[in-house]
This record gives C-alpha cells, structure tokens and sequence, in this order.
C-alpha cells in the first residue's frame, strides 16, 4: 500500500479523495509538524516510509537532486479541479511497485511524469 505525506499547503479536498481511492495519507497538520522547513518534512516522510505530496515543486526539486534516498516525492502542478488532481496523482503512482528514490511531477492535464 502507498503511504503519502501531504505537506502543509497540500490541498486537503484532494487528501480526502486520495483517502476514499484507498490511500494511506497522513496531513502535516494531523501529525502535528505545522511550520517546519521542507527538509524537515521530506525527514519525517522518510521516517515514516511516506512519499511527500507537494505544492511546493521548486524545493522538492531540489531536495531530490541533493538525496534520492527517501520514500518518494510527487510534486503537483495546483489545480483548482481537486477531482482531476487526484486523478492525476493516482494514475502516476498506481501500479508503481515502489515510490523509493522516485520524484513522480504531477501536472494539470498531461499525464503524470516519473523521474528517477
């Protein structure tokens, strides 16, 4: 089962989606890590054997180019059809056998790019 990580500015609407598809996600508010730096937070994920879920595409980029030893990270274009946006997410990420090392980009209406 995928695990997921959604940081603070993750759309919650798509998390609720996420969740009724039969995803494992935990919210950075649920866990209760509001306000840490993005290092951090890909370090919890890790902790936890999560995959981050992002808004924040620069930064994670960069986090991943510096250490591809996480549990994965799916950085999304924002779309303001929530719908479609967990449409997209579940298409890049189902049928993965792992999301470890993989930096999955996730946009509006192409379908989802996998980097390793």
């Amino acid at each position: 089962m995928v695990r997921l990580y959604a940081d603070e500015q993750f759309p919650r609407q798509v998390v609720e989606l996420l969740l009724s598809l039969e995803y494992d996600v935990l919210t950075v508010q649920e866990a209760g890590n509001e306000g840490l730096p993005d290092e951090a937070v890909l370090a919890f994920a890790v902790s936890q054997n999560r995959a981050v879920l992002t808004l924040n595409r620069r930064d994670f980029f960069r986090l991943h180019r510096f250490n591809q030893e996480h549990c994965g990270i799916i950085a999304c274009v924002d779309d303001g059809n929530r719908q479609r946006m967990a449409t997209n997410i579940d298409q890049g990420i189902n049928g993965l056998e792992t999301l470890a090392g993989k930096l999955i980009r996730v946009y509006r209406v192409q379908p989802p790019n996998l980097s390793q």
